[in-house]
């Protein structure tokens, strides 16, 4: 066995790797460049440029308006059945629809709608901005009537659950949470925290952007309610590729839909000058479905059933604790510490370190001129490191060369020469 902080040690893992020969089906210009960024957008899959080929030249360029009765009117819910497997739930509870935030905003309206005789909704202080945002300006638009409580984290990285068993009471509409957390990376009990929640008879709302495709989501099994996520980052569909929506069966059609348009109604070609809702999951659309960007996400979604969320989650387990190794060994004692959760049933499929010199230190991984090679992380205020790791196509040797490169920059001071001023988009 070799020394396991040694290049030959990374090495020894990568040859024994079942997931290996997926790295191949993604496109990689540049192999000497490290991309831990998979969690804010993945890489592109091989097979999208070809499929992207077709349904531009074939589809539309010569099916022309023809291909809406070939599949792009079925695609939403097409779509939504492939992610339906990959989180747990039935074929006819999970739509490709408008962006999370949008999504959000429809799912929390009707729940609250629903629920229209508690006034709290709850939610943490790890919740991504975004859908506090939304959770904002429901409170507003339901003439203030409803209080929003948020979980205080104790230490920044996770929640505590005590606090969520006693916050819940019978004025709680909704409880409405990220799976694993955006900055930390810490993971809920999903069925635990929603079999809390339904002792009290409140429904509860997951985000899970930062878990579809890393983190086995079994929503029919802990008997979720609601559920919404994006497919950019390790569903690889593109850069703003729509997002999806799960509502469970029972539910569809308690709950109303905010934003009633054509691809709602129950025959939209009947074009009636009054609307009527569509049955099932399809009462969530709305307008016309981006078909150009949803179909670039289907290859991938392939992709993933075909490798299976259990062997990437195992494979995503041992790479993320790989890192955590490597970090304890090489940079705690130059001033980081682990701003994720140490166990990795309690941790998704990013890590995070902490720094205050975190801004500086990302530009200086990026920059060619900084090293040997560019490492590509993103940075969350104030002071966190986000290094994101994607199993199909994520080595373990370039984790360890990745480390090795973050020792190399903070030995050398490398970080001072970059100024702190923030880009548009970090």
């Amino acid at each position: 066995m070799n020394d396991p902080f040694s290049i030959a040690y990374a090495r020894e893992l990568d040859g024994n790797d079942p997931l290996r020969h997926y790295r191949d089906r993604f496109v990689i210009p540049d192999p000497s460049l490290i991309y831990l960024d998979g969690n804010s957008l993945g890489r592109l899959p091989l097979q999208t440029i070809g499929h992207m080929e077709t349904v531009v030249r074939e589809q539309w360029g010569d099916r022309l308006i023809r291909g809406w009765n070939e599949g792009w009117y079925q695609q939403s819910a097409s779509l939504g059945q492939k992610i339906a497997q990959i989180i747990g739930a039935h074929p006819d509870e999970v739509i490709l629809s408008d962006s999370t935030s949008v999504n959000l905003y429809k799912l929390a309206y009707g729940a609250l709608q629903l629920m229209a005789k508690r006034t709290e909704i709850i939610s943490d202080d790890l919740n991504f901005p975004s859908d506090l945002y939304i959770l904002q300006g429901l409170i507003r638009q339901f003439g203030n009537r409803h209080a929003l409580r948020l979980i205080k984290s104790a230490d920044g990285i996770s929640s505590d659950m005590t606090e969520l068993l006693r916050m819940i009471s019978n004025r709680t509409a909704l409880v409405t949470l990220s799976h694993v957390a955006y900055k930390s990376a810490y993971m809920y009990d999903l069925a635990k925290v929603t079999e809390l929640a339904h002792m009290h008879g409140s429904l509860v709302l997951w985000d899970l952007s930062h878990s579809v495709g890393a983190v086995p989501v079994s929503l029919n099994k802990a008997n979720a309610d609601l559920a919404v996520g994006c497919t950019y980052k390790y569903l690889n569909g593109g850069p703003g590729s729509p997002a999806f929506l799960y509502v469970r069966k029972d539910l569809q059609e308690k709950l109303g839909n905010p934003v009633w348009g054509w691809f709602g109604e129950k025959n939209p070609f009947d074009f009636k000058m009054n609307y009527r809702v569509a049955d099932g999951i399809r009462k969530f659309l709305t307008g016309t479905p981006p078909v150009i960007s949803a179909s670039a996400l289907e290859p991938s979604l392939d992709l993933v059933l075909e490798a299976g969320v259990g062997a990437i989650r195992q494979k995503s387990v041992h790479q993320t604790a790989y890192l955590i190794s490597l970090a304890s060994e090489w940079l705690i004692s130059l001033g980081f510490r682990l701003g994720s959760p140490e166990y990795a049933d309690r941790r998704g499929s990013h890590v995070s370190l902490k720094h205050a010199e975190a801004y500086r230190i990302c530009k200086a991984l990026a920059d060619p001129a900084s090293g040997e090679r560019p490492v590509i992380p993103d940075f969350r205020e104030p002071n966190n490191i986000r290094l994101g790791i994607s199993p199909l196509y994520n080595t373990y040797e370039e984790i360890y060369l990745a480390i090795e490169q973050l020792k190399r920059i903070m030995e050398n001071k490398t970080y001072e020469k970059y100024p702190g001023t923030r880009d548009a988009v970090t």
